[in-house]
């Protein structure tokens, strides 16, 4: 299929083009056909399928249409919210890309800098709001946005959304909007709050599912180290040598260790430079920059402010270390091998992140290839007791099979085994979150 059978307005078909898309993914494919005509949705997609595309395209076909069929003062027709300003910056972009031949104005507005720019641009008229939600409601209270003309809305990231604590910030905003509206909801993954939020959203949605978040993409190469978590830095300047490692994604589970990571690579002459919710608005966009650019080789990241990122020619994503919430894993890996291409993840598992591994073997049905031959390799021992005590628990999980609850347990390959598994990570989840939420991490993003 092309994007011409999906009866795109040739405009947007010329601008796709020039960007060199040709076929759509599979969710553009299911999802546009919907929004064209006018249903709401519920997206659920993990990184890296193509998801902006497939809102932000219909998006600019339904209005450049009403704008030929309707002259008069813009107002603002269409709202993206979205959880962080990177991610909202390169949404806003994507409008532009597909929009250049549509004359439609857009505008990205995120906290962290002065608002008078945006304020501005907002009077001078706005067809496309991208947002973040804390500067949002800071300008919808100072009265400068007038959502009464809205025609579409989009929630982007609703997990990420529950994670970072905006779900409270998000109600507020849904009560200013007209009640008839469209609206899609995309969401990577569906905890039990993320399906009650979507309740109150859509009216009768199509469901749009591609590529449920617990597999990973099969361009995507995996590999396993055990090492020693005060070798880590040495393995990790151990793999950078490799010059074929153009481009890197490293990830820490802290900002501080995202700190302490870059520094020590600078020191080691590899050029690097950390992203995290505690760096300033200007700051983060200048390391991104940098890192597309290629003028910096490495981008030390934690999850909250790697979200979104989406660099095309990223070859590696390294796990420095491993998620404490198999999900993410996922959501990070998935920043490599997109829109088909290949990629290499790599992830650094110490004794103390081995229950992590487990819980990811069981999430992905599958077990990451270890490479053993490296300089810095953890003490066998540790590695044999933690293959004995995987074996015996599939053995006990087995015996456990038919009773009741726990049936099917010791199945990683099939489907109730991953439900279950995606059950207890959500569980844990809910924890991670209201450990972000009490330590004040709901506002480094807004």
């Amino acid at each position: 299929m092309t994007f011409e059978d999906l009866n795109i307005i040739e405009p947007i078909l010329k601008a796709l083009k020039t960007e060199g898309y040709i076929q759509p993914t599979p969710i553009q494919e299911r999802a546009i056909p919907i929004v064209l005509e006018r249903k709401d949705l519920l997206g659920c997609a993990q990184t890296g399928t193509g998801k902006t595309a497939a809102f932000a395209i219909p998006i600019l076909q339904i209005l450049a249409k009403e704008r030929d069929a309707e002259r008069g003062p813009r107002a603002i027709k269409a709202l993206i919210l979205t959880p962080t300003r990177e991610l909202a910056i390169q949404i806003e972009e994507s409008f532009t890309a597909y929009g250049k031949h549509l004359g439609l104005k857009h505008l990205v507005i995120f906290g962290g800098v002065g608002q008078t720019p945006q304020v501005d641009k907002l009077r001078a008229g706005v067809d496309i709001l991208v947002a973040t939600p804390g500067r949002l409601l800071d300008l919808i209270n100072q009265k400068y946005i007038n959502l009464h003309h809205l025609k579409l809305f989009v929630l982007d990231e609703a997990d990420r959304m529950l994670d970072m604590g905006f779900v409270h910030d998000v109600k507020k905003i849904i009560t200013k909007l007209p009640t008839k509206r469209q609206s899609l909801f995309f969401s990577a993954t569906m905890p039990l709050e993320i399906q009650r939020l979507a309740d109150t959203i859509l009216d009768n949605p199509r469901q749009v599912e591609v590529t449920p978040v617990s597999s990973t993409a099969d361009t995507i190469q995996q590999e396993l180290y055990y090492v020693e978590k005060g070798n880590k830095r040495s393995l990790l300047n151990h793999i950078l040598k490799d010059e074929k490692i153009r481009m890197a994604l490293v990830f820490t589970r802290t900002k501080h260790g995202a700190d302490r990571v870059a520094k020590e690579l600078n020191k080691a002459g590899v050029t690097a430079e950390a992203i995290h919710g505690n760096k300033s608005q200007n700051a983060r966009q200048r390391a991104l920059t940098n890192f597309k650019s290629k003028e910096t080789r490495v981008l030390v990241a934690t999850d909250i402010a790697a979200r979104g990122i989406d660099v095309d020619e990223l070859t590696h994503v390294i796990n420095f270390e491993m998620p404490n919430i198999p999900e993410t894993y996922v959501h990070r890996i998935g920043r490599t091998g997109r829109a088909g291409a290949s990629g290499i993840a790599l992830s650094f598992c110490d004794e103390e992140e081995m229950e992590y591994l487990k819980d990811i073997h069981k999430l992905i049905a599958k077990t990451i290839p270890v490479i053993g031959d490296h300089p810095f390799p953890m003490d066998n021992s540790t590695i044999v007791r933690y293959q004995l005590s995987q074996q015996k628990q599939a053995g006990n999980d087995k015996r456990q099979g038919p009773r009741g609850n726990h049936r099917g347990s010791g199945k990683s390959h099939n489907g109730s085994q991953r439900s279950a598994t995606t059950q207890s990570g959500n569980q844990r989840a809910e924890k991670a979150r209201a450990g972000q939420h009490r330590s004040g991490g709901r506002r480094s993003d807004r």
